[in-house]
């Protein structure tokens, strides 16, 4: 069975990448996470790869013009996009793949992969996720409060999500988002085996009526 998509985004500092890492060291065999790539720099510590492809901006919109990428957007004036040939492949081995990226890239997911689910990570409160910004000191206060005003925009797009789920608790985070992709994951095989069922016994009629 191919495996799920899973898009998982959320404001910059909320912990979603964390999450997601915690995720796939529990169930190594159910899930992979697909590595972005970015025309932006890496910060200290980052590793081409690993956290993301780093890419020059002419290298990046290479990759555009080559279909190279199943979704990208522009955030904070740099490119973040999927690689097609890694997500399709895990797919095809039944393993969930796991996006983490911005709502722009996860609106254009949606749009050619319906069964995708699309969750978002949200902070206990404002004032916690400017404490998790500031704690990370990886980022001046001006760009501290860049994200920040990104954030109250974002606001207006969680709605479009299908699930939301609060990183007060990381334990109880990480069991709500492992049951959440279960239950997604159950109800497309079911659809789709509806459809195998109900596309065999039409085929059967239409032959028997010639």
């Amino acid at each position: 069975m191919e495996g799920l998509l899973i898009v998982v985004s959320g404001f910059s500092g909320v912990g979603k990448g964390t999450l997601m890492k915690e995720l796939l060291k529990r169930y190594p065999e159910e899930y992979a996470l697909s590595v972005s790539a970015t025309s932006r720099k890496p910060r200290e510590g980052e590793t081409d790869g690993r956290e993301y492809f780093f890419k020059t901006r002419e290298e990046f919109e290479e990759l555009i013009r080559n279909d190279e990428l199943v979704e990208y957007a522009v955030y904070n004036g740099n490119y973040y996009g999927t690689p097609k040939a890694y997500v399709e492949k895990m797919r095809s081995e039944g393993k969930n793949v796991i996006l983490e990226i911005e709502m722009q890239g996860g609106m254009q997911i949606k749009a050619k992969f319906p069964d995708t689910l699309l969750l978002y990570v949200i902070p206990p409160s404002a004032e916690e996720l400017k404490k998790r910004l500031t704690g990370r000191g990886t980022e001046t206060a001006e760009e501290i409060s860049k994200r920040l005003r990104r954030a109250v925009e974002e606001t207006e797009y969680i709605t479009k999500y299908d699930a939301i789920t609060v990183n007060d608790d990381f334990e109880t985070c990480v069991n709500e988002i492992h049951k959440l992709i279960g239950k997604q994951q159950k109800a497309m095989t079911k659809r789709k085996l509806i459809a195998a069922r109900l596309y065999k016994e039409l085929l059967k009629i239409t032959e028997e009526e010639k």
